[in-house]
């Protein structure tokens, strides 16, 4: 298949100077953690009480000072001490028991997102995959929701813990003195100010590197998989992919540096700020005592320095946690637009199920379009296939084959009239009751990069070693899987590379086989071979349609030739219909193109002359069939 482009970025590209867009819905970020609020109660109450110790030293400070060292009480000076170690010790223990909570909480919100997602796509009609490059897929499972990690699994706990801890601490120097409050906190809403600036700018960076890494996934994804690496080396390359990579990764660098050193020197004037509190609470105090005023005591001084000492590290971290919040908005948003992606094949409330199909196939009237404005693929094509009968469907690269292939087992759904099993509309029919029925061996077979056997079991994942080799001998490739060293157990290689074309396909014969479906639908399942290696594959074909519904897109007509039924389609509409040598006598459309596939240098009706469709050499070597991405 051609690399398709890319489509438009699902995020909207924003400079630095654009205006923010809202944040995607708070509730809906706080709904991820409704399954676990019973979890999150108890991390809350360990928070509280973890704050409230931690308040309670500086009180015992101020009575040490004030009371214990100045009267000479040695056991309520002995009684204060522990008390402070006490507080230390049960602050730390709360400490490591809301970090396992509240870690373990967000781990399993990172599993449900990426599970969602995961699930999303797998709902996604086969028309989202070829507009979508694997990358940004893969970007957005791996990258986006990794990069949300911080947020769930700690930033919510760091918020929760911060915020209380700020309460309890500006609950505490109010009790203490009112008025060294006040100068604590004057200059609090100007820091809330620098950080909502500093977040808005991380979440434009973000949004524009997260994007810069789905392209880079995309890069890697395409130019370095088999069918990549092939094309970059046989077509001289490599060097300038190298170079387009590297001039990729630097963007991402810049973008990284930018995102690291967004609004630090603004948060860091917070931190000097914050910092040169304490000299102008003493030098508060001090005047207060030359004003004539009620000057709080030296323990109380120095316990409400300690408080504000205390209150300078939660602060801050609240500050850098809503920026992070921030930042993080731009991933969740990423997410969420793959979690809202509609859905246009479903299931029905209550599908039908096929309890004995017998594999009758019609088509009704059917028209589809891939665009609402362009023309229709199909145009009110109407056919039965009966039960155990063959079609062959035939006719030039663009009329309709595949596409009419493909809405039997609902790939795609019609646009309109209907496709019907056993006059049953497969849009009624459950998804498992349909894969059961129809099985699909298309050109372009896909191999896990797994052993044979569980390849195989792919399809049936109970199947006994027995019914693995039985599918196998039917396939024609049997004795040479037991040739093997490793006999069943051979890894394939990525997409199957280490066999050659006409071995993957037997493979996914094979495979096919053991599904045992009752219709079979065969997609040029042979046009890329050569001929010796295609008359082994048919062979195998041929004992896989024995007593099925079989309908074969031809892109050689002398693979057709004994097919019950050929239709010929052209411009998405049934020209001509007939077996072969009623359409030979007809002289028509189908005659001319049997008479040029069979003349020398005569042009296959896929739009290929039957030279180059029958070398195939490319296809058939082990190395890999020939490879079509472009760079």
């Amino acid at each position: 298949m051609p690399h398709l482009a890319p489509p438009a970025p699902t995020t909207p590209a924003t400079g630095d100077d654009a205006e923010p867009k809202p944040p995607p819905q708070l509730r809906r970020i706080l709904r991820l953690f409704t399954p676990y609020r019973g979890r999150l109660a108890l991390v809350g109450l360990l928070v509280g009480a973890s704050s409230l110790v931690a308040v309670a030293s500086p009180f015992l400070l101020r009575e040490i000072i004030d009371v214990a060292l100045p009267e000479r009480r040695t056991g309520l000076l002995t009684a204060l001490a522990l008390g402070m170690v006490a507080a230390t010790l049960v602050s730390s223990v709360f400490g490591v028991l809301q970090t396992l909570i509240s870690t373990t909480v967000g781990q399993r919100v990172m599993h449900d997102l990426r599970t969602g997602v995961y699930g999303k796509l797998q709902q996604m009609p086969l028309a989202f995959f070829t507009r979508t490059r694997t990358g940004e897929v893969q970007s957005r499972i791996a990258g986006d929701i990794g990069g949300m990690q911080a947020t769930v699994t700690s930033t919510a706990t760091s918020l929760v813990s911060n915020l209380t801890a700020v309460t309890a601490t500006l609950v505490a120097m109010v009790a203490l003195d009112w008025r060294l409050t006040l100068v604590s906190v004057a200059l609090l809403p100007f820091f809330v100010w620098i950080a909502r600036r500093v977040g808005r700018e991380r979440k434009r960076i973000t949004a524009r590197r997260q994007g810069q890494m789905a392209g880079m996934a995309a890069m890697v994804t395409e130019s370095l998989s088999v069918s990549g690496i092939l094309l970059g080396r046989t077509m001289g390359r490599a060097e300038t992919l190298t170079e387009r990579f590297s001039a990729e990764s630097e963007k991402l660098v810049a973008l990284e540096v930018r995102a690291s050193m967004a609004g630090r020197w603004r948060m860091a004037t917070i931190g000097m700020i914050m910092g040169a509190i304490p000299p102008l609470l003493y030098w508060s105090a001090g005047a207060l005592a030359q004003l004539g005023g009620n000057p709080p005591s030296i323990g109380t001084l120095v316990a409400f320095v300690g408080l504000q000492q205390g209150l300078l590290r939660p602060a801050t971290s609240l500050l850098s946690t809503g920026v992070d919040i921030q930042a993080s908005l731009a991933l969740f948003q990423r997410v969420f637009e793959y979690l809202d992606l509609p859905v246009d094949i479903t299931e029905r409330p209550k599908p039908v199920t096929l309890e004995r199909p017998r594999g009758e196939v019609a088509f009704e009237h059917v028209t589809f379009r891939y665009d609402p404005a362009a023309r229709p693929t199909l145009d009110d094509v109407d056919l039965t296939v009966p039960a155990g009968s063959s079609l062959a469907v035939v006719g030039a690269t663009g009329a309709g084959k595949s596409t009419l292939g493909y809405l039997v087992p609902r790939l795609y759904d019609v646009t309109g009239g209907r496709v019907t099993l056993d006059g049953v509309d497969v849009r009624d029919l459950s998804f498992a009751s349909l894969a059961s029925t129809v099985g699909v061996v298309s050109q372009e077979t896909y191999l896990l990069h797994a052993s044979i056997a569980e390849n195989l079991r792919f399809a049936k994942p109970d199947a006994t070693q027995g019914e693995l080799e039985e599918a196998a001998r039917a396939a024609q490739i049997h004795d040479h899987i037991a040739a093997l060293p490793d006999g069943y157990a051979t890894v394939v290689g990525e997409r199957g590379y280490r066999f050659s074309g006409g071995e993957k396909q037997r493979l996914a014969l094979a495979r096919t086989i053991l599904r045992d479906p009752p219709v079979l639908v065969l997609d040029e399942a042979t046009s890329a071979l050569d001929t010796r290696t295609e008359h082994a594959v048919q062979r195998a074909i041929d004992a896989l349609a024995a007593g099925r519904t079989v309908i074969t897109i031809a892109h050689r007509l002398s693979t057709v030739r004994d097919a019950d039924q050929i239709v010929l389609l052209d411009g998405g509409r049934v020209l001509e219909r007939g077996t072969h040598e009623q359409l030979l006598a007809l002289d028509g459309r189908y005659a001319a193109l049997v008479a040029r596939e069979t003349t020398p240098g005569g042009t296959a009706p896929g739009g290929t002359a039957p030279g180059e469709a029958a070398s195939g050499g490319a296809a058939a070597r082990r190395d890999g069939p020939s490879v079509e991405l472009t760079p």
